[in-house]
């Protein structure tokens, strides 16, 4: 412990933190208890909530940072995080928020509505290019600070009326709007990092949550309990332990000697010794393929549709016990339409379009590279479009895999014709899927434009249901229709839990399992009764419970 304090109070001293308050932080986490021990999937991660999109990320931040609002861990809803309550006015547009007296830093600074309001505009800059910016536009003013047609943050509509009372103005009312405020993009941030782009060299990491960074690794990320923590006393777990590996049979056998509680990504799932540890529930998610829909021919949606109707849909949307093919982007939701894309080939149609776009019978088009991330499903359905195109119009097709961890660095180059990726909902809304596709979407990594898209998605924005369900549906229709996305199955959660051991898990349509919630299992022993790993209580095994090998690795999914 000396030997830590040291170290640490000589970090605090050389990045201008107080160290006063953090000492007595870091006095406190004397425990003979073991360290919770996570597996997650090997990642680029950079702790700036602002520049973050993976669901690695936002099941870390849960752990690290807080927002006004966090999330139930049963199902999802908002609870109150620094904001212990809100008012909202009656005509729905006026949210005031009323921030905790003890709500705090990890070392020991107030977290204040100031704070909220200087992130939240940087997080608009334009200049900054924040992932999710866009998820604040029905907050008066700013869309248009974040797309550089005003520099006056005085006209959005965001406003530290006093250090614990934020007033938040919307254009319209929004019912979502608290659902998107969980999301960890939202969170405040100390003023003097808000211009540090990349936290990954940062030797202290300026969280609000419940749990800090001790020290991180590439390969392993330390967490401590912050005492300091408005609701420290109903946290039970001292230590966290995160380890980034994609080796499976490390992970397996950790997980089968009782080394780690909880893992996700890379598993031997049929080598688990106990097969109801296997935790399999519905996800909102969905994979697809999508078009760089920026440069010609790509950004015309009857090239892009004939491609997509050449292509032999049967086969590449395989059904499995661990993939529900689809035709969709936006999974099944309550009071949602139904909505049809492209569930079959049609050569015919596919050469009408191409003769009016100017490539009869394919000649003319430019040769194709399909981007990837380095697994055998991806693989298996890109070489399909490959070997399809090339038979079908003699097009060129080039297919390059890269490593997981960098293959969102290579999506951002734009050096490529298709993608993929698994797209987990940020909130449960079929907006989540939809709002990334328009125009000034800071998400829409295909460059899409399509101004009736637009209109559409801006139009539900101020409606209520079920009729701004069936807005958004009719702007799926047209995603679809003009083949700019290309949904292939819908995927579960699938998780390693080991439940006789922690309690706390739940299995939900985000698969986000907020880590203050995590505590160790501690049965009450019977009075003159050995009792064996076994016999300790268990959850009961959640139906349709996949036992086998799954068809294929996380296709790089992101959230």
């Amino acid at each position: 412990m000396k030997l830590i304090r040291a170290i640490l109070c000589t970090i605090f001293i050389a990045t201008g933190i107080t160290a006063t308050v953090a000492a007595e932080n870091i006095d406190s986490q004397k425990s003979d208890v073991p360290p919770l021990v996570v597996v997650f999937p090997k990642s680029n991660i950079d702790f700036n909530p602002i520049h973050a999109f993976t669901s690695t990320e936002a099941q870390l931040y849960t752990a690290l940072y807080e927002g006004l609002v966090s999330y139930n861990p049963l199902n999802l809803e908002p609870l109150p995080g620094v904001a212990e309550s809100w008012d909202i006015s009656k005509d729905g547009t006026t949210y005031t928020f009323h921030l905790r007296k003890g709500a705090t830093y990890w070392n020991g600074q107030p977290v204040t509505a100031q704070d909220f309001r200087n992130t939240w505009l940087h997080l608009l800059d334009p200049k900054v290019k924040a992932e999710y910016s866009f998820l604040l536009d029905s907050i008066v003013g700013a869309k248009a600070y974040r797309l550089g047609e005003t520099n006056d943050p005085d006209s959005v509509g965001i406003k530290a009326v006093s250090p614990d009372v934020l007033e938040v103005k919307l254009e319209h009312p929004a019912s979502q709007f608290l659902k998107i405020l969980c999301h960890y993009s939202f969170v405040p941030i100390p003023s003097n990092y808000l211009d540090r782009e990349s936290w990954k060299d940062q030797s202290v990491i300026p969280g609000n949550g419940p749990f800090y960074v001790l020290k991180h690794t590439a390969d392993e990320i330390d967490l401590t309990k912050n005492n300091l923590y408005w609701d420290a006393e109903n946290v039970d777990v001292n230590e966290i332990k995160i380890i980034l590996t994609d080796d499976s049979e490390k992970v397996t056998k950790m997980f089968d000697s009782g080394e780690i509680q909880w893992a996700t990504g890379s598993v031997q799932w049929n080598k688990v010794h106990d097969q109801r540890s296997i935790m399999v529930n519905p996800l909102f998610a969905t994979s697809y393929f999508f078009f760089r829909a920026v440069d010609i021919p790509w950004n015309n949606p009857d090239v892009r549709r004939a491609l997509a109707l050449l292509l032999p849909w049967d086969k590449i949307r395989q059904d499995s016990p661990l993939y529900i093919p689809t035709s969709t982007l936006v999974p099944k939701f309550d009071s949602y339409p139904d909505v049809t894309g492209i569930t079959k080939p049609n050569s015919q149609e596919a050469m009408s379009l191409l003769a009016k776009a100017g490539y009869p019978a394919g000649r003319g088009l430019p040769s194709v590279t399909v981007a990837i991330p380095n697994d055998p499903e991806s693989k298996r359905i890109a070489d399909i479009m490959a070997a399809s195109w090339e038979s079908a119009i003699g097009l060129t097709v080039k297919v390059e895999a890269v490593p997981y961890p960098n293959y969102y660095k290579r999506i951002e180059t734009g050096q490529y014709t298709l993608a993929t990726t698994t797209w987990i909902g940020d909130f449960a809304d079929p907006l989540t899927f939809l709002q990334m596709w328009t125009s000034d979407s800071n998400l829409n990594d295909g460059g899409y434009r399509n101004p009736a898209f637009d209109l559409k998605v801006h139009n539900s924005m101020s409606q209520s249901e079920p009729e701004r369900y069936k807005t958004l549906a009719d702007a799926e229709t047209i995603l679809l229709g003009g083949a700019e996305v290309l949904p292939i199955d819908h995927s579960p959660a699938l998780n390693l839990v080991k439940i006789a051991d922690i309690q706390g898990w739940f299995p939900n349509s985000l698969d986000i399992h907020p880590f203050k919630y995590l505590r160790f299992r501690t049965p009450d022993p019977i009075p003159g009764v050995a009792q064996s790993e076994d016999s300790r209580t268990t959850l009961d095994p959640p139906p349709n419970r996949f036992f086998g090998s799954p068809a294929g690795s996380s296709r790089g999914a992101r959230s």
